[in-house]
């Protein structure tokens, strides 16, 4: 099968960038699996193994796109990573990695069970991490980690609290901060090695996200990592870390109190969740299954849980 993926920005990202990872992640998973992937990206993209064609976003986005100006031979499916402003001259699905209104177009493919059925549909695809990518360690260091952008939607402010509350060393890691205290050090912005040793070295990953969130790519990271995840009850978070991946606390003193019981989460049972439910192969996996089915019926299948 020929596969078109398109990206309007710039691959690979070298910080923040989780819908970017993504596209990376599948691109080569299809094609470790035999298929042929061809990546339509921002100028200046680079996917080792992966043919990529540079393309300005608006190019693809216009009326009357043709896909065949910049890829040669029989296309079997275009798939978009983002809203598609005008249809193209194959078939094609995308995947929305946001959230949106109710009224989301047929062709869209959720990445969580739960952002499906907040959009009314039963399409969906669980996000994959490159496992080879991360390191799994037994010997936890002595801090928590949050990383995240610091929005308030992502619960950044919660995750201080609890540090400051039960008073244990926390690292942050994100969009630009001042000091906060004793107990909290901020770190920016973070990629590559530095960003995963600290997700290796961390005791757990505070996730306590005030809103719902989709499929958050740096909890899937943590459990590759072998670090267990603290998270409120919000959109994928439940079948994210699961009985095995960390604990679900509904407000800042159950997160705390759930905090003591890390030693019930051992790094081997995280990464273990992880290459069970969250690999870039299983992903591309559920992807193929969804492109055969539409191929074949017109349209796209129920998606599949994780245990």
């Amino acid at each position: 099968m020929h596969i078109v993926q398109f990206q309007h920005t710039r691959v690979p990202v070298e910080k923040y960038g989780g819908a970017q990872r993504i596209v990376v992640w599948l691109a080569q998973g299809l094609a470790e699996l035999g298929h042929q992937v061809t990546l339509l990206a921002g100028p200046g993209s680079r996917v080792p193994g992966i043919r990529v064609v540079e393309v300005e976003a608006d190019a693809v986005r216009r009326p009357g796109f043709d896909v065949h100006r910049y890829v040669e031979g029989p296309v079997d499916v275009m798939h978009y990573h983002g809203p598609v402003a005008h249809p193209p001259n194959v078939p094609y699905v995308a995947t929305l990695h946001g959230n949106m209104g109710t009224a989301a177009p047929p062709y869209i493919i959720c990445v969580s069970e739960n952002h499906a059925l907040r959009h009314g549909r039963d399409a969906f695809v669980y996000n994959g991490v490159r496992l080879d990518e991360y390191e799994s360690r037994a010997d936890k260091s002595d801090f928590d980690l949050f990383l995240a952008r610091l929005h308030s939607a992502k619960g950044w402010r919660l995750a201080v609290a609890a540090a400051k509350t039960a008073k244990f060393r926390l690292v942050v890691a994100g969009g630009w901060r001042l000091s906060f205290s004793r107990w909290v050090r901020f770190v920016g912005e973070i990629g590559g090695t530095r960003k995963r040793e600290l997700l290796a070295a961390a005791r757990c990953l505070w996730m306590p996200v005030q809103w719902d969130d989709p499929c958050p790519v740096n909890v899937l990271e943590a459990l590759a990592s072998g670090t267990p995840v603290l998270a409120t009850p919000r959109g994928s978070l439940p079948a994210l870390v699961g009985r095995d991946g960390g604990a679900i606390g509904a407000d800042l003193a159950e997160l705390i109190a759930l905090r003591r019981r890390l030693t019930d989460f051992p790094p081997a049972a995280c990464r273990q969740r992880a290459e069970r439910c969250f690999s870039h192969l299983r992903m591309a996996r559920d992807y193929v299954r969804m492109y055969e089915h539409l191929l074949a019926h017109g349209r796209l299948p129920a998606g599949r849980g994780v245990e």
